[in-house]
């Protein structure tokens, strides 16, 4: 077979290169052509190296098509993964460091809240153009796979705005999953779930195993777990007051509801340090900072170590390649997926952006009817989708208004600010990260305005409640086997400790 698959954001070296390797596992893959492309020189090149080194010593002579030209990389292309960041760590570390200053203190802020919002701001204008570029140059009726966040704004915003077809891809109801099998003493592979929600918001509504229903049971596993217990604080929470486990971590999930991080002499009752996903202040941007900063120095190691090796035993369990290849062979492959709803999930709003099981085969990607959420795990999931809904027409039509009202209805910025913060908060991302945001040009010189012209509420320069020091090269030396792990994971959550610090 050969067709070709084109990488967006390849400098992504978490990603690229472990979803290059899933691919060309597939044995009927062999004459697959790959293309490249990123907006960073450096990065394109390092990762590029090291992908033609793997290729070449896995027995393939295929050659990368690694190009600035996005255009370039785009034609004719069949399938497109999109795992791009715009505004880079950057802009990320905006994201987690303004929204601080009021009190808002995240752990990830790439879904929803503050941070999350914001990254949807520059995502989608950039995503919209990727789109138009699809259009116009890859093959008629590709398929983009979506890895980026805010994954059901951008998935919504391509789908719906960007008229591709695409569909979002996720690891967290597989993090769940083993988590859920681990309390019962289980092998993941005997335990059947059906996952329904938003993402990063899904519920385990069914959990079989040999066709007994275990979810009346789920409570008192997890609580008597000794590791959950521990650092599980507000997903073993939520199930007790919602009655099903949500696939997100801990962390994630203590950012997208305004109960657990509102108070910031509070927070600790709820995280664990032992591991960043527990719920530290800012810990994915920690992580992704030292993994950026261990790449880039030991990069010369990296193309003196082992290489990858294709095969069907070191897939990972993430969707692309698996969905890649049932659309070309036609093997039967089910996982949950992010797709506009259109009726999927009944007590949801049909345009959104659901998480729910699917089947690929030849005929395309089907999901399943699901009918109604319970209707308490509906209520969570529909105060996020209003906010995901005023922020995509924010950054779609440039309305500053609206953007705002996204963040009142963000549930734990509503819970920590009043709406004059709220105001003023928006103006400083608005100013800062000016030049992610051309759709903002008229309102951010308003706000530098007002930045300038008018009195400011008191805001207190915060670390947060929960954050860690970010290592320094000379530390991440001290253990270079964990610091090359995190710097090519692409799940940098996979292994969780339950160290208390």
């Amino acid at each position: 077979m050969s067709f070709k698959v084109t990488f967006i954001g390849a400098g992504s070296i978490g990603f690229t290169r472990m979803l290059l390797r899933d691919l060309l596992s597939v044995p009927e893959f062999k004459q697959v052509r790959i293309s490249f492309t990123d907006i960073n020189a450096e990065n394109l090149e390092m990762v590029t190296a090291l992908c033609q080194r793997d290729l070449k010593e896995n027995g393939f002579n295929t050659e990368i098509q690694a190009t600035l030209n996005r255009k370039e990389a785009l034609k004719d292309a069949r399938y497109i993964f999109s795992v791009v960041r715009i505004g880079g760590l950057e802009a990320f570390e905006q994201d987690i460091s303004i929204p601080l200053n009021y009190g808002i203190d995240q752990c990830v802020g790439d879904t929803l809240s503050a941070g999350g919002i914001m990254y949807g701001q520059r995502g989608i204008q950039e995503m919209l153009a990727i789109c138009k570029d699809i259009r116009e140059v890859a093959e008629p009726n590709c398929l983009l796979l979506n890895h980026a966040n805010p994954m059901a704004m951008l998935t919504w915003v391509c789908q719906t705005y960007g008229e591709v077809n695409t569909v979002g891809l996720c690891h967290g109801v597989q993090g769940g999953h083993r988590q859920i099998a681990t309390v019962f003493g289980l092998d993941k592979k005997e335990v059947d779930i059906v996952c329904a929600g938003i993402n990063h918001q899904t519920w385990y509504i069914q959990i079989k195993h040999n066709g007994n229903e275990l979810t009346p049971m789920l409570l008192d596993a997890f609580e008597q777990h000794p590791e959950y217990s521990k650092t599980e604080k507000v997903r073993i929470d939520m199930l007790k007051r919602f009655g099903y486990y949500s696939t997100e971590s801990n962390g994630h999930l203590s950012e997208y509801v305004p109960w657990y991080r509102k108070r910031s002499d509070e927070i600790m009752d709820w995280i664990d340090l032992g591991t960043w996903i527990n719920g530290e202040t800012g810990g994915y941007l920690r992580v992704c900072s030292e993994g950026r900063n261990w790449f880039k120095e030991d990069f010369p190691n990296w193309m003196q170590d082992p290489v990858l090796i294709y095969c069907n035993e070191n897939r990972s369990e993430e969707h692309g390649s698996y969905i890649i290849e049932a659309l070309e062979t036609g093997r039967v492959y089910r996982g949950h997926f992010n797709r506009v709803n259109n009726g999927t999930i009944t007590n949801l709003p049909k345009d959104c952006v659901i998480e729910a099981p699917g089947y690929v085969d030849r005929n395309g990607l089907t999901m399943t009817f699901i009918g109604d959420l319970p209707l308490g795990c509906a209520a969570v999931c529909n105060a996020s989708i209003q906010v995901q809904r005023l922020a995509i027409m924010a950054a779609v039509t440039g309305d500053d208004q609206l953007l705002r009202q996204a963040f009142m209805m963000d549930p734990l910025t509503g819970a920590v600010c009043t709406p004059p913060e709220i105001w003023q908060l928006v103006d400083d991302l608005l100013i800062a990260q000016e030049e992610w945001l051309p759709q903002y040009e008229k309102s951010i010189e308003k706000a530098k305005q007002r930045q300038s012209t008018e009195p400011r509420l008191v805001t207190k320069k915060s670390s947060g409640a929960a954050r860690l020091k970010q290592k320094t090269i000379e530390e991440l030396k001290e253990n270079r086997a964990e610091a090359i792990k995190n710097a090519q994971a692409a799940d940098k959550a996979n292994d969780r400790a339950a160290r208390s610090t």
